[in-house]
């Protein structure tokens, strides 16, 4: 690695919670590449020392949630795979606070849904079930409401109505995050390519391409 290219762990970090000490990580290393194992190696309990699960759920949030901008290979060429690079400290403005569903509504959402993720991608749902390890993203499943219309288009939801809220796995809230532009409501296409395989983005290409006469 070369000097002054990569990030280093500078801790202790003692923050209380995961997403805390990952964020004191990226914000000590502004502008280096920082590595998976390394962000796992911080979000460990600094009491117990246990590797903590849905660490990438967390690193997520800090993009989503947060607003911090985190690139990884899928936005950069030069980043390789489990490879992170925080650019800048500056924060994305943030939508204002989200209705809460209702606990009793809550209860006929997962009941509803059979205790399982409601995600929905060309006919397949997802259908994992609370307590299941995700196969794809790793860890315990634990299913979340979810808010079905973008914030910025129904902020007033119905926080009694099971029919305008959802069950989702941690993995796939993050993906509707990720998809949806919540300031705009509108879909955030940037983002979904730059999730899509390296086949897909080269259609993508091809068709845009064809459309511009290139």
């Amino acid at each position: 690695m070369g000097e002054g290219k990569y990030g280093e762990i500078k801790g202790p970090y003692l923050q209380r919670s995961i997403k805390q000490r990952i964020e004191a990580f990226f914000l000590a290393n502004i502008g280096k590449i920082v590595t998976r194992e390394q962000i796992i190696e911080v979000a460990k309990d600094p009491q117990t020392a246990r590797e903590p699960e849905n660490w990438h759920q967390r690193l997520s949030e800090l993009r989503t949630d947060d607003g911090y901008t985190i690139l990884s290979w899928r936005n950069r060429g030069d980043l390789k795979i489990s490879e992170y690079l925080m650019p800048s400290p500056a924060k994305r403005p943030k939508v204002g606070r989200r209705v809460q569903i209702q606990p009793p509504t809550w209860q006929l959402v997962l009941k509803r849904a059979n205790y399982r993720c409601e995600w929905n991608e060309g006919g397949v749902v997802c259908g994992l079930r609370e307590g299941d390890i995700d196969p794809i993203g790793g860890g315990t499943v634990r299913l979340s409401p979810d808010h079905k219309t973008p914030h910025a288009l129904n902020p007033d939801v119905d926080p009694g109505d099971p029919e305008k809220w959802q069950a989702l796995c941690g993995r796939h809230q993050v993906m509707k995050k990720n998809y949806w532009d919540d300031n705009t409501g509108w879909l955030n296409v940037y983002a979904i390519v730059q999730a899509a395989s390296e086949q897909e983005k080269r259609a993508v290409y091809e068709f845009l391409r064809t459309y511009f006469g290139d």
